[in-house]
């Protein structure tokens, strides 16, 4: 008899922390500079551009330019698109919901994180509150990482958070969800937006996971376009989409792609961040 295990989630050191939070606070820049810079009439190739320049002028590599194929630096997604939008010449309109998904890599080390912006005023009340329970469900999910004793107890306080705030108007993206992250950008264990009857790994210090849930208005179903990669609502609603990479160390947890690593978010929830990674290029502030 053979039983079939589940892949080992890989434990970080202190230092590697350190190197991912390098590769986290790049990651930050090219998502501000992305907000500085984002106006109607851009196309979301300009948007990939941005990306772009930033990564090289920094000496890292991008870690979404030729995975599995992706032919960019950044996921663009405008409206009914979910997540993995491809940038092109779609031109962005005032009132557009528009989600920037990024990665990069330092040191051989991965970051990972997306915001959702509305570019000048929203087009109703349902967008803003799309865009902002989509942000807050993040943070939510974050913050129940800080004391959860497993990865299933993020989707639960995801879920319920959405489940109190909008109740059936928007719905979750189903069979995508967060992970793990390190060496690659995707490693095990899966971090679902919602309760699953499989409570997940132990969180252990030395976890560093993705929390990203994705929201569609009205209801979840989606398609996968032609081209392989951009998810669409399917039923007219919009799409938003929040993530960060989040260490869990010895004293606690570390948003490593947040500038203040979550400090201002996640002390309205009571939760106090852990003390910032380093290793010896950060500590000397190269």
């Amino acid at each position: 008899m053979s039983f079939r295990r589940k892949p080992r989630v890989s434990l970080k050191t202190p230092e590697q922390f350190g190197v991912m939070r390098r590769a986290g606070l790049l990651l930050a820049r090219i998502h501000d500079e992305i907000e500085d810079r984002l106006r109607e009439g851009m196309t979301t190739a300009d948007i990939d551009q941005i990306s772009r320049g930033i990564i090289d002028g920094a000496g890292a590599r991008s870690n979404f330019l030729g995975y599995h194929g992706f032919p960019a630096t950044v996921c663009v997604s405008v409206n009914e698109e979910i997540v993995h939008g491809i940038p092109g010449t779609r031109v962005i309109r005032e009132g557009d919901v528009v989600s920037v998904d990024a990665g990069c890599i330092v040191g051989g080390w991965h970051s990972d994180a997306a915001r959702t912006h509305i570019v000048g005023r929203a087009k109703s009340d349902a967008d803003r509150e799309l865009v902002d329970v989509t942000h807050e469900a993040m943070w939510e999910g974050i913050a129940a990482l800080a004391k959860a004793t497993r990865v299933g107890e993020i989707g639960a306080a995801i879920e319920d958070y959405v489940a109190e705030r909008a109740g059936e108007r928007i719905q979750h993206l189903e069979e995508f969800g967060g992970h793990g992250i390190g060496r690659a950008m995707h490693e095990p264990p899966d971090v679902m937006n919602f309760r699953t009857r499989d409570r997940g790994p132990k969180i252990m210090p030395g976890m560093a996971l993705c929390i990203e849930p994705m929201l569609i208005q009205n209801d979840g179903e989606f398609e996968i376009l032609d081209d392989d990669w951009t998810v669409v609502a399917t039923k007219g609603g919009r799409a938003a989409h929040f993530e960060h990479s989040v260490a869990v160390t010895e004293s606690g947890i570390f948003v490593l792609s947040a500038v203040d690593g979550g400090k201002a978010e996640l002390e309205k929830r009571g939760i106090e961040v852990a003390q910032e990674p380093s290793d010896s290029h950060t500590a000397t502030g190269r």
